[in-house]
């Protein structure tokens, strides 16, 4: 089985868009962040939403097949991973 790579919560809490791909396999993943303080990021609050797509082309000119949002978590970070893995 294939495995995708997901960046740690870090990155999505820094307001990062991940981007991946899997072969014809593409995603994108886009953080909702919530801040608790100035200088703190409300995880609970926070999501990271999700959109798959399979082809050659970049997010713009391709049609999604799949979106789904998880929550800012090292819970749904992985249960964003497997489920990006089960449509490779």
């Amino acid at each position: 089985m294939a495995e995708v790579f997901i960046p740690t919560l870090h990155t999505f809490a820094m307001k990062n868009i991940f981007t991946g791909s899997c072969g014809l396999f593409r995603f994108r993943a886009k953080p909702n962040v919530v801040m608790a303080t100035p200088k703190e990021v409300d995880f609970e609050n926070s999501s990271i939403h999700c959109q798959y797509w399979h082809g050659l082309f970049c997010y713009e000119k391709s049609e999604m097949e799949g979106e789904q949002t998880f929550p800012m978590t090292e819970e749904g970070r992985l249960a964003m991973k497997a489920w990006l893995e089960e449509h490779i």
